[in-house]
């Protein structure tokens, strides 16, 4: 992988550490070296390799015994949905999509204070303040949007996304944790495909696919799916999408 003309990477890799997904395992990251600060090309070209960005940093999981984290995306202009994500598309007719500033929201934070209480209750994420929210999802030199999701005057959900060169960055949704029969979390999703297609972009890059860990599951419903492994991206059957299972790329 070469940056573009004119643009100069570092890169750190991490000592092992416990692992965020899959909590019997170690793992080791490899960093962008926070110094330098990608330019859009740049951080396009690293999300075309498997990166992808927490606050600031841009990362890719790097374990030498353990390939479990799979990025993944969705080619939009062939996703076609299915029934129950027509379903939740359906129900939620009368909800808008907002774009709003990447910056601090009151209403924001407190919506995802009560989903990481829900969600999370228990583990590293558990009880933010301010500063650990803005960290977490906010950026400098990335283009972001915070684009929240309202029925009339309820804020359902907001999903943190990059715009990319060629295509939508899916870092981070939160929702409101006793709104699931709206299945706020997938159609947060819907609407990023539709989104993109509509800003004739070619992808939804969804971070990473974890067989292993429950809450990472969901990205197998969306089909079709690549996922890159091997240092190329490859198409999943319909059926091993499903499945879990993984084509074998040597």
């Amino acid at each position: 992988m070469k940056p573009p003309i004119g643009t100069s990477l570092g890169f750190f890799v991490t000592p092992p550490h416990k692992c965020g997904y899959l909590p019997d395992r170690d793992a080791v990251t490899i960093f962008v070296d926070p110094r330098r600060r990608p330019t859009i090309s740049t951080y396009t070209l690293l999300s075309q390799h498997g990166f992808r960005r927490s606050g600031e940093h841009v990362y890719r999981p790097q374990c030498p015994n353990c390939n479990a984290c799979i990025p993944a995306r969705i080619p939009v202009a062939d996703f076609t949905p299915n029934r129950a994500q027509r379903r939740t598309l359906q129900r939620s007719g009368e909800v808008r999509m907002i774009a709003t500033a990447p910056t601090y929201h009151r209403e924001h934070f407190e919506l995802y204070q009560r989903y990481i209480k829900a969600r999370h209750s228990g583990g590293s994420m558990e009880n933010p303040d301010r500063d650990s929210y803005l960290e977490f999802l906010t950026c400098g030199w990335a283009d972001s949007i915070f684009y929240e999701f309202r029925l009339r005057e309820q804020l359902l959900a907001v999903a943190v996304v990059d715009h990319l060169e060629d295509g939508l960055s899916a870092v981070y949704t939160f929702y409101d944790p006793a709104e699931l029969v709206r299945s706020p979390g997938r159609l947060a999703v819907l609407k990023q495909i539709e989104l993109a297609r509509a800003l004739q972009l070619k992808w939804l890059y969804l971070g990473y696919w974890i067989e292993g860990c429950r809450k990472m599951r969901y990205k197998r419903e969306y089909a079709p799916l690549e996922i890159f492994r091997d240092g190329q991206w490859a198409r999943l059957a319909a059926e091993d999408a499903h499945s879990g299972a993984l084509p074998d790329l040597r």
